[in-house]
C-alpha cells in the first residue's frame, strides 16, 4: 500500500497520494499526446483493438477473478452484469476502437468573421491537457474513456470501482500502454489509480491545477457529492448521476408496438437507459397495462403499481437486488406524461409510444430531457448506438454545455484566435 505523506504540513491519505502521483504523470505525458497528432493516436487505437483480441485469454481471466470475488462478496445480479466481460463484449470493445480510429475529426480551426477593423477571427479546438474519470465497476468504460480522451489529444487519469480494478489494470497494462508505446505516445498518458476507496474519487475532483476536467459516472448520491466537491475546488465536472428511461403509452398506441418497446427497453436491467418508469394514458390504462405486464413478467420483471411507497422516478438499476422492477403510473395525456417524466426523473430519456403523429410531437415538444424518442426504445440513448462513437458518459445537465452522450469532440476547449487583416 502507498504510504501516507505530508503535503504542505498536512498528512495525505494513501489514496490522495496515489491520485496526485497519477495526475502528475499524466500531466507530464500530456504534451506528448498533443504532439503525436491524429494519425499516431488513431494508429494506437487500432493497435489497441488488435491487442483486445490477441490478449483475450489474459483479459477474460482477470475479469473472471473480479467477477468471482464480487459474487463471493454478494454483489447483486445487475451490478455483476456490468462487471462481467464476455468474449462478445470484448469483441464489441475492439470494434468500437476501430470505429473511433476511423472517425474523421472536426476541424481544429474554423473561420468566424472579419472584424470591422479588418482582423480575422477564428475559433480553435485545443486539448484540455489532463481529463479525469471516476466510474463504477464497468471494465469496458476503461477503454471507452481512455480512447475518447486520447482522441481529444489529452491524457487521462482513471479511477474505477474496487470490484473492477483487476480487469481495468489488465486492460491498461496489456492493451492501452503497449499500444501507445508502439506509436511513440507516452504510455503514462493513461493512468489508472491503483488504490480503491472513495478517497481516491474525492482526490481526483480536487486537483483542478492538474486535472481541470473530470467525468463522473456512478450512483446518484455519490456523483452528486463529487460534483459538489469538484465545484468547491474549481474543477469542471461532467456528471452522469442519475438515469432511468421513461415510456409513455398513448391512447393511440398499437399493442404490437407496446410489446416491442417494452421488450427492447428491458434487455439489460443494470444500465441507466433501460425502462424504469412506465406511464399509461388513463383512458387505455386497463387495456394496455396487461399487454406491458405480460412482456415484463416474461422477462422476470415485477411491476410496482400505484399507490407507490417510493418516489415515482426511483431508479431501479441502482437499487441493488431490486433491479428487476418497473414503476407504473397513469397520466392524463401526452403533455402530462412529458411533464411527469421530466419532473420525476433525471431527464435522461423518454419515449412516446403512439400511432398519432400529432400526439407524438405534442409529447416531444413538452419534454425537456436529454433524449426523446418516438416509437424507439430509450436504450438507444448511448454514444455508440446514437452517434457511432464510444462515450465517456451521458451528461443530463439542464445548463448549456455538453449534454447527452459525451464523446471526444466535447472534451476540448474553445479558443479564439485573432489574426491581422490580409
Amino acid at each position: 500500500m502507498t504510504a501516507c505523506r505530508t503535503v504542505d504540513g498536512v498528512t495525505e491519505a494513501p489514496e490522495y497520494a496515489a491520485v496526485r502521483t497519477a495526475a502528475q504523470r499524466a500531466a507530464a505525458a500530456a504534451p506528448g499526446v498533443r504532439a503525436a497528432g491524429g494519425p499516431a493516436v488513431d494508429a494506437a487505437l487500432r493497435t489497441a483493438a488488435g491487442l483486445l483480441r490477441d490478449k483475450a485469454p489474459e483479459l477474460l481471466a482477470a475479469n473472471a477473478a473480479d467477477v468471482e470475488a464480487a459474487t463471493a462478496a454478494g454483489m447483486a445480479a445487475g451490478l455483476l452484469d456490468r462487471l462481467r466481460i464476455t468474449p462478445e463484449r470484448l469483441a464489441d470493445m475492439a470494434t468500437q476502437l476501430e470505429v473511433l480510429a476511423d472517425t474523421p475529426e472536426p476541424a481544429v480551426e474554423s473561420f468566424v468573421r472579419n472584424l470591422p477593423s479588418g482582423e480575422r477571427v477564428f475559433e480553435r479546438r485545443i486539448p484540455v491537457g489532463v481529463i479525469g474519470a471516476v466510474f463504477e465497476a464497468r471494465p469496458n468504460v476503461t477503454i471507452d474513456v481512455a480512447s475518447q480522451v486520447l482522441k481529444a489529444r489529452s491524457a487521462a487519469v482513471l479511477r474505477t470501482g474496487a470490484a473492477a480494478l483487476g480487469s481495468a489494470t489488465a486492460l491498461v497494462e496489456h492493451v492501452i500502454a503497449p499500444a501507445l508505446t508502439e506509436h511513440a505516445i507516452p504510455a503514462d498518458a493513461v493512468q489508472l489509480v491503483p488504490l480503491p476507496g472513495h478517497a481516491g474519487a474525492d482526490a481526483l475532483v480536487g486537483l483542478p491545477d492538474l486535472v481541470p476536467l473530470v467525468v463522473v459516472r456512478g450512483s446518484g448520491e455519490v456523483t452528486r457529492r463529487l460534483s459538489a466537491l469538484g465545484a468547491a475546488a474549481g474543477t469542471r465536472v461532467l456528471a452522469h448521476a442519475d438515469g432511468g428511461g421513461v415510456l409513455y403509452l398513448d391512447s393511440s398506441a398499437e399493442e404490437a408496438t407496446v410489446e416491442r418497446l417494452v421488450h427492447d427497453s428491458t434487455d439489460r436491467l443494470g444500465v441507466c437507459n433501460r425502462l424504469n418508469l412506465l406511464l399509461i394514458d388513463r383512458p387505455v390504462y386497463d387495456r394496455l397495462l396487461p399487454v406491458a405486464e405480460k412482456v415484463l413478467r416474461d422477462r422476470g420483471i415485477t411491476l410496482s403499481l400505484p399507490p407507490h411507497s417510493h418516489a415515482l422516478g426511483h431508479e431501479w438499476a441502482l437499487d441493488s437486488g431490486n433491479e428487476a422492477h418497473v414503476t407504473v403510473a397513469p397520466v392524463d395525456g401526452a403533455v402530462d406524461a412529458a411533464l411527469t417524466a421530466a419532473r420525476e426523473t433525471s431527464g435522461l430519456a423518454a419515449c412516446v409510444c403512439a400511432a398519432d403523429e400529432v400526439v407524438a410531437h405534442r409529447f416531444i415538444d413538452a419534454y425537456t430531457g436529454t433524449g426523446v424518442f418516438w416509437n424507439s426504445p430509450t436504450r438507444l440513448l448511448d454514444g455508440y448506438k446514437l452517434l457511432g462513437l464510444p462515450e465517456t458518459g451521458i451528461n443530463v445537465d439542464h445548463t448549456p454545455g455538453p449534454r447527452g452522450p459525451v464523446t471526444y469532440p466535447d472534451l476540448a476547449l474553445r479558443q479564439f484566435v485573432v489574426l491581422p487583416a490580409v
